[in-house]
């Protein structure tokens, strides 16, 4: 089930389809109950005003460590979707936080917005952002959504790019009315119309985009394919993420619902709701693995979430967000984890803070667009 399910049963504007898959989800256990109930109680909380100390000294009494020489204690703390809290934080309890204050000097580095650049069949181009209307005979944008007329039709395809920068997001709606969320440092390849009895082909060059596909049953029968680095994905009608950046040597595909198969190589795979594959593109090989899909699309809903990744994983993925440089001074802490929920509304440097107080890392310094972590 998505998070925004349970945001939207806090505020009681649950469709009669979706509060059926949240009752089902809500008495499929105990521990459903109580975190919809955490939630709940928690909405709207700030937390940069959690009781640390009281929540630390609740949760030592629950949680055993994992071994004496490496102790993760689990940190329960509000969730919201206003807020994008912290749901769960692991660190290493011999880290204290460090009561030093951020250096700060020019700090250029904003938080990600709508903004994307459209590249045009005869090679021009527009810039879309928040708060800028863009309209043709057969697109139009409100500065947050480019959206194609599903009555364009013509003999020859003819192909936009939409092309999004670090610090930046978009939505696309397809002439078959298929849905893209485009991630930062990203870019699509799509026709500005589909032609009848034909495949519906679109290429990732590169990035990571959720896909939420219209079913052939509406297209005459015409499949929808995904195309990015040698990977084929082939789908009936469904709902997808792919995550294919250029400066990562995997790729990630992702299904929420429905059905896909995936080709590479001389592997053809089919996907089930639940699953992920995975491309290793130095080792040339595809492994499918269950998942748990929320954490991968969470940021199509303005949530960063963290399960257990590296502190230099993280930094990676908020350098796209918020288009800076990162530098190590201590290389030791880059493989320490951390899992976590964070909003992409924050800035910077709250999000730095909230992981500075949960000790993973003593301090940091801000620099024009250049963030040095000690």
């Amino acid at each position: 089930m998505e998070f925004r399910l349970i945001i939207k049963k806090i505020n009681n504007n649950l469709t009669p389809e979706e509060e059926i898959v949240f009752s089902k989800w809500y008495q499929e256990s105990e521990h459903h109950k109580r975190y919809f109930e955490n939630v709940k109680a928690n909405y709207n909380a700030d937390s940069l005003n959690i009781n640390l100390e009281g929540e630390w000294k609740r949760l030592q009494k629950s949680i055993k460590p994992k071994s004496s020489k490496n102790i993760y204690w689990k940190f329960a703390v509000a969730a919201s979707v206003a807020c994008f809290l912290a749901v769960s934080i692991y660190f290493n309890s011999k880290n204290k936080p460090s009561l030093i204050e951020p250096v700060i000097v020019d700090n250029q580095i904003l938080t990600g917005t709508d903004k994307a650049v459209l590249t045009l069949g005869d090679g021009s181009f527009v810039e879309l952002e928040k708060g800028k209307l863009y309209e043709t005979e057969y697109v139009k944008s409100d500065g947050e959504e480019l959206v194609y007329s599903s009555s364009t039709e013509g003999g020859n395809l003819e192909y936009n790019y939409l092309t999004i920068p670090r610090g930046g997001q978009f939505t696309l709606s397809l002439s078959d009315g298929t849905q893209v969320w485009l991630n930062s440092d990203s870019q699509l390849k799509f026709p500005v119309a589909f032609l009848n009895n034909q495949d519906r082909e679109v290429e990732l060059v590169y990035g990571e985009a959720y896909f939420e596909v219209t079913p052939s049953s509406q297209n005459n029968g015409s499949k929808f394919v995904v195309s990015n680095t040698n990977q084929k994905i082939e789908v009936l009608g469904t709902g997808f993420n792919v995550k294919a950046y250029k400066d990562e040597t995997f790729i990630y595909t992702t299904l929420v619902h429905g059905k896909v198969q995936v080709a590479y190589e001389e592997y053809n795979q089919i996907l089930m709701p639940g699953q992920q594959s995975t491309i290793n593109l130095v080792k040339e090989n595809l492994v499918i693995a269950d998942v748990d899909v929320e954490p991968e699309i969470s940021w199509k809903e303005g949530i960063f979430s963290f399960d257990g990744k590296s502190l230099k994983d993280i930094m990676k993925v908020l350098s796209r967000w918020y288009d800076f440089d990162i530098v190590f001074e201590n290389k030791k802490i880059m493989d320490e984890q951390f899992v976590g929920v964070l909003g992409r509304d924050q800035t910077i440097v709250d999000v730095l803070k909230s992981i500075k107080n949960y000790g993973l890392i003593t301090n940091f310094k801000i620099e024009g667009k250049l963030i040095t972590i000690e």
